[in-house]
């Protein structure tokens, strides 16, 4: 292989791995526009600079409890990652390090569920930014039966409302669970 075609392949590697984090950094930042809640099922990692030891990377359970060094067990999910942050740096800072820098990245969102009338019905990562339009995309669109207009979300955070949607440019939420009606017309 020639030097040329090698170097090539070396800096599009290097590109390609700059704008995966460069994405992830965007969904990260998005997701605290958001006001984005943690919750069981992300995949989160937390850092601390400078401190290998420190770093956690976990899948939150049911409990939303993270078992973390120093400071044992610790409450994260209904938080931001930002108040996350800020509750590790106020643990560390007194008794552990003098100024820690805590960063908490979400490496992957927990789900959300859709199924009736869509071509691959079933469970598909949540996205900042994701609307019903954008789920039913993921899912493969619309089966030739489905209704348009018929639409029910049950929303994680309140199970015993069931809406029924026609506006396909409603946000969605993590943990939502989206059945598209089948039309008899």
């Amino acid at each position: 292989m020639s030097q040329y075609i090698k170097f090539t392949l070396l800096i599009s590697l290097l590109f390609a791995g700059s704008f995966q984090v460069q994405a992830q950094e965007q969904a990260q930042a998005q997701a605290e526009q958001d006001g984005y809640l943690l919750g069981p099922g992300d995949h989160v990692q937390i850092r601390v600079f400078g401190e290998e030891d420190l770093t956690v990377d976990i899948r939150l359970n049911a409990t939303g409890v993270v078992s973390y060094p120093f400071l044992g067990e610790l409450q994260i999910s209904g938080k931001t990652s930002t108040q996350v942050e800020q509750i590790i740096v106020n643990g560390l800072k007194p008794d552990y390090l003098i100024n820690p820098v805590v960063n908490v990245s979400i490496l992957e969102y927990r789900r959300f569920y859709i199924y009736g009338e869509v071509e691959e019905p079933g469970e598909y990562n949540f996205e900042p930014g994701m609307t019903l339009r954008k789920a039913i995309v993921l899912a493969g669109g619309f089966t030739e039966r489905a209704s348009r207009k018929n639409i029910e979300i049950v929303h994680e955070a309140n199970p015993q409302l069931t809406e029924k949607r026609s506006n396909l440019d409603i946000p969605i939420a993590p943990g939502d669970v989206i059945d598209v009606q089948q039309t008899f017309f």
